[in-house]
């Protein structure tokens, strides 16, 4: 499993997450990060660091944020 960052990041630009992160599975996709679901070890170590809460396991991803996960495999090629 993997965790998911959905819409409040896009244009933050505040890497917080990627600076915590053990394992560097956070990308810049542009105009928002994107966890690579392969490398991601889903430690939940960069949830607490995202200024703006946008940052969430897969399985409790908002429903209206459901496009951010196929978003997400999609920008990975998974």
């Amino acid at each position: 499993m993997t965790h998911i960052i959905t819409s409040p990041c896009i244009g933050t630009r505040d890497a917080s997450c990627t600076e915590v992160c053990p394992v560097e599975c956070i990308y810049d996709a542009g105009e928002l990060y994107l966890i690579h679901p392969d490398e991601c070890i889903d430690c939940g170590a960069c949830v607490p660091a995202c200024p703006v809460s946008a940052i969430f396991p897969e399985e409790d991803v908002p429903a209206d944020e459901h496009a951010f996960i196929a978003r997400n495999y999609d920008f990975f090629g998974v």
